[in-house]
């Protein structure tokens, strides 16, 4: 516990070390490290549910878009209010930043208790099915939702003397006064990485604890948890509920560096991607995954120069890789069963890390 404290304040040292440095950083691979940095919140917590608890869930992108939504919602429609808490100094942007990015955390995680009390009582390709399908349906909402701009998009609101508020300029208020509140570009390198090294911190520590072996006595086997006392259902919940906050806090940065989101920005894909990572990094493993999330948010950009052919060799790299290391960079490979004569097959219970 101690070392890791130690590596946690050493991290934020260096966090913080670098940011003074990120203006002579070239803007173009800026953003590629600030899309590595919010990818590894996702995958870390997409991690908790799918490698340490052993669920499969497929609904990441739909927490990520509460999140998003929820935080450029809150800092725009309710910015007077939030200038006139914290004031309009630099400080008070922070509050504001900061205030929003927990709240849309808190929604994407009360959207996750929703989700997960009824799905969780499903298993394996069943879940998956599932948690799509609720991702699916937030994103359909999300495009419905007249004011946060539904399909076209969310970029601010006008606010108006009177209160009133638009998204676009209205000719009903004529000549009335009013600002245009965009979403601001609150998220830099220091706090996306600060929330990496947060995020992270918690998760390793968490497994340490008692939830922790909670989480994976329901991974290994779910029935033996149950006739040991354990409340599956309780760690699988708490599991998803912490997994899809984090998603959350990703969804805000992201929204707040990228300053327009899309729901299209939050789909199917989006989902499978952030599996992908999981998946490759090795279920399961914080370090493999972190990897892994920094690799694929590389690679497409590596591949950029050959437009036409970048989707098809990006697929067969993963393929190749998944062929070679079916249980990913630190996965623990799973040990063969030994065959006894006269008896069935009982499996060795030492692993073997390859």
């Amino acid at each position: 516990m101690r070392n890791s404290k130690l590596l946690f304040l050493a991290s934020l040292i260096l966090i913080f070390g670098i940011n003074l440095i990120t203006d002579y950083i070239n803007p173009y691979y800026y953003q590629i490290i600030i899309y590595a940095g919010i990818n590894i919140i996702l995958a870390t917590s997409l991690n908790l549910i799918n490698g340490y608890t052993g669920q499969f869930s497929l609904g990441h992108a739909g927490f990520m878009a509460i999140g998003a939504y929820v935080s450029a919602a809150f800092s725009t429609y309710y910015a007077p209010l939030f200038i006139s808490a914290f004031g309009d100094s630099g400080f008070g942007h922070v509050a504001m930043f900061l205030v929003v990015l927990i709240i849309g955390g808190i929604f994407a995680s009360v959207v996750g208790l929703i989700v997960g009390v009824p799905s969780l009582r499903l298993k394996g390709d069943y879940l998956a099915i599932t948690t799509l399908g609720f991702s699916e349906i937030i994103r359909v909402v999300i495009q419905n939702l007249g004011f946060i701009g539904g399909s076209q998009g969310f970029r601010g609101v006008y606010i108006y003397a009177n209160g009133k508020s638009s998204l676009e300029m209205s000719s009903e208020f004529g000549d009335m006064a009013f600002q245009f509140y965009s979403i601001q570009k609150m998220t830099d390198f220091f706090w996306t990485f600060f929330f990496v090294a947060i995020i992270i911190f918690a998760i390793s520590n968490l497994m340490r604890s008692t939830y922790g072996r909670g989480f994976v006595a329901v991974k290994d086997d779910e029935i033996a948890g149950e006739a040991m006392g354990i409340n599956t259902t309780k760690y699988k919940v708490t599991a998803f509920i912490m997994g899809a906050f984090f998603a959350g806090i990703a969804g805000g940065l992201y929204a707040h560096f990228i300053q327009y989101i899309n729901p299209e920005d939050f789909n199917f894909l989006r989902s499978v991607e952030i599996v992908a990572m999981v998946i490759l990094g090795g279920m399961g493993s914080t370090l493999g995954v972190v990897i892994a999330a920094v690799i694929l948010t590389l690679l497409p950009e590596l591949l950029r120069d050959i437009q036409e052919y970048r989707m098809i060799i990006y697929a067969l790299l993963l393929i190749i890789m998944m062929l070679v290391r079916p249980q990913g960079i630190f996965g623990v490979k799973i040990a063969k069963r030994k065959k006894i004569p006269g008896r069935k097959d009982i499996p060795d219970t030492k692993p073997i890390i390859k």
